[in-house]
């Protein structure tokens, strides 16, 4: 049988690295001809009897045996291809499709369900955040276990054989409590954040050598899943614009991950967003939802790489939600067209979020325009799968649209998790929170002439108590206020032990009371969530300036931090007397049973005002159906007992129902939307 002819597809070395090319190819090389490359994996040899003689074939015969056998033994790699604007994987051209997850915001008895139906989605690949202060919540304490095992997270995400586009930070933004960085940072009030501050500097350098060695037998070439890792996140849109902050970081992860691994930055479509989060040695690519459009997006990312694969890091499938707003949302259509235009661009596309999930605890964020505006519980983000982790019409959308360009999964999509409606609880012990004060804050107050801050004292989250004396007579109503946007983020009054309202930032100032010399004035303090996005990342909770009452600066302050989750967790109902009433910051507790199971369901809270949620222990979050739009929680079938007593605990810090009582219900309630189907694939 004569070769002369046939087609051969071949793999060649140049600098230790392994390129696709064709017996042609190999031979201009080798006589040091200029060569082409393509990302094309169903190259063809242009064999011809002309161009050499049976001989010089029967030696490219020999030498294409040897080259597959290296070929074989080679290390994996994960590179971008220049000349034909592509990824390569081991050499083969490679587009990601992926979908963003946060391990941080799904209990860890569903990470594989979640992944299991991203993958059946069509999704080769899955976008990870890391957020810094999830896993040293204390300088030098370190958490990587249980809900935090990133590790174990990333070894679930291989199981799937879904491939990891990694993104540490250190600063992530995410809609998360400060972007991810640790509050305790700014125990140093003059710190500048993501910047070459020496402060700072060094609590990164100590962050980045702990979690970058676990992440490095991660990476694609060593064995794992880990395709690429962003440095920072978005940096364009901090106003400092600091190169050598970037350099430090480029420097940093190469020393701990290697010259081989794949590092790029993402940033918005604008000029001046491009400009200051873009650096030489970081692969430069965007984000941008539907709404915009592809073309000149995808040019954008253009003018700072001209050549390589179009890339965007982040296709926004919905939106978050603040309180006091409605709920957002993005029409399906318009995703699945948008998907489907890059797709035919040939670009890689991740889609943030896939699932969004739940800002349990004290986790959300907020954001800054015009005014201060905190994040609901809720992350739902209108996503492909909803905050449950169930499929949407959104999904089978998408689902289609990826199948247009390559063979999706075979087998069904997994089915929604089930969903109970567990009825009314009845939560009929009330204690107020000023009567528990020493189980909530043990060891004796501080002292200050003047308030102090959160970050001062070392509370990294929810509430502190400030407690000073009326310095005279109030005879008739007195302006208790707080200059200059003093409290962060809301207060709640009590005059010897009574509710006055509120105080709240950039919206509620001031309010009349009156009283008399030395009555207790008590400020109950909340923090809502750090900044986490644009200029204003140092957001220092708590009284940040003085409070006066008409002309006189307050003075003499006891100042409590509480304790609360401690306490519902380990020592919970405590033993102090029931007390009467319905306003002012106050635990409200019931028990309830389920009918012998454990399934996921949603609390509903007709008449209560704003609060945070514990259910056996665990804070489910953040509460505010006064304002909205979120009206339920979602309550994970993972903390309930299907065989004892489960118990609710409840702080309401305004007012509560005349019956206080909660409901459960088989569906969320996010300002009236709710998007959940299941169909069977064949």
């Amino acid at each position: 049988m004569s070769l002369v002819g046939q087609p051969f597809s071949v793999l060649y070395t140049s600098q230790g690295k392994y390129y696709k090319g064709t017996i042609p190819n190999l031979w201009r090389k080798q006589e040091g001809l200029p060569t082409s490359l393509s990302c094309d994996d169903s190259l063809r040899a242009e064999v011809l009897a002309k161009e050499m003689g049976l001989l010089w074939l029967c030696v490219f015969v020999v030498l294409l045996q040897g080259l597959q056998l290296q070929a074989t033994s080679a290390a994996r790699y994960f590179s971008i291809d220049y000349a034909n604007n592509c990824f390569l994987k081991d050499g083969v051209k490679f587009r990601y499709i992926s979908g963003s997850i946060h391990y941080f915001r799904v209990p860890p008895v569903y990470w594989k369900d979640r992944l299991h139906k991203m993958y059946m989605s069509g999704l080769n690949a899955v976008q990870i955040y890391v957020p810094w202060n999830y896993h040293e919540p204390l300088p030098g304490i370190y958490n990587f276990t249980g809900d935090r095992d990133l590790e174990g997270f990333l070894d679930l995400v291989a199981q799937l054989g879904l491939l990891v586009i990694l993104r540490p930070g250190p600063y992530i933004c995410a809609e998360w409590e400060m972007g991810g960085l640790p509050s305790w940072l700014l125990a140093k009030p003059d710190i500048i954040l993501r910047t070459t501050d020496p402060d700072f500097l060094k609590a990164v350098d100590k962050w980045l050598d702990v979690l970058l060695p676990k992440i490095k037998p991660h990476l694609y070439h060593n064995g794992g899943n880990i395709i690429s890792v962003q440095v920072e996140n978005e940096y364009g849109s901090y106003y400092a614009c600091d190169y050598n902050y970037l350099r430090h970081l480029l420097s940093v992860f190469r020393a701990y991950l290697g010259k081989e691994v794949l590092l790029f930055t993402t940033d918005g479509t604008s000029e001046s967003e491009l400009r200051c989060g873009t650096l030489q040695g970081l692969y430069a690519t965007v984000d941008f939802g539907p709404e915009e459009n592809v073309t000149e997006a995808f040019q954008q990312q253009r003018l700072y790489e001209s050549k390589g694969p179009l890339v965007n890091s982040e296709y926004y499938t919905g939106w978050l939600d603040y309180w006091g707003e409605p709920h957002s949302t993005k029409r399906t259509k318009d995703v699945a067209q948008g998907l489907q235009k890059m797709l035919e661009l040939g670009a890689n596309v991740n889609m943030y979020m896939f699932q969004g999930g739940t800002n349990f605890g004290y986790w959300s964020g907020a954001d800054y325009k015009d005014r201060f505006k905190p994040i609901t519980t809720s992350y739902d983000y209108d996503a492909p799968l909803s905050e449950a982790g169930d499929p949407t019409d959104k999904l089978y959308a998408i689902r289609t649209v990826i199948g247009k360009f390559q063979k999706l999964p075979s087998g069904p999509m997994p089915p929604p998790t089930p969903k109970f409606a567990y009825g009314y609880v009845s939560l009929s012990q009330r204690v107020a929170l000023l009567d528990v004060l020493a189980i909530l804050s043990p060891s004796l107050p501080f002292y200050s002439s003047y308030p102090l801050t959160f970050e001062a004292l070392k509370q990294t989250h929810g509430f502190m108590l400030y407690r000073t004396l009326l310095p005279q007579d109030i005879v008739v109503s007195a302006w208790l206020s707080a200059p200059k946007n003093g409290v962060h983020d809301f207060a709640y009054i009590l005059l010897n032990g009574e509710y006055k309202g509120t105080l709240e930032r950039d919206r509620v100032n001031g309010i009349n009371i009156s009283g008399q010399l030395g009555d207790t004035l008590d400020l109950v303090v909340e923090n809502m969530g750090r900044i986490n996005f644009g200029a204003n990342n140092s957001d220092f909770k708590g009284l940040i300036h003085n409070i006066t009452l008409g002309t006189t600066i307050l003075s003499d302050w006891l100042i409590y931090p509480l304790d609360i989750d401690s306490v519902v967790a380990r020592a919970w109902p405590p033993t102090a007397p029931s007390s009467s009433g319905n306003t002012g910051p106050a635990f409200y507790t019931g028990v309830f049973t389920t009918p012998g199971i454990s399934q996921d369901s949603y609390l509903k809270l007709p008449g209560w005002t704003k609060g945070q949620l514990w259910i056996n222990g665990f804070n489910l979050g953040r509460f505010w159906p006064a304002r909205g739009p979120q009206q339920t929680l979602f309550v994970p079938g993972s903390l309930l007992s299907g065989s004892a007593l489960n118990t609710v605990v409840i702080l309401e810090l305004q007012e509560a129902p005349g019956k206080p009582k909660v409901l459960f219900v088989d569906r969320p309630l996010l300002s009236g939307t709710y998007n959940s189907t299941h169909r069977d694939m064949e």
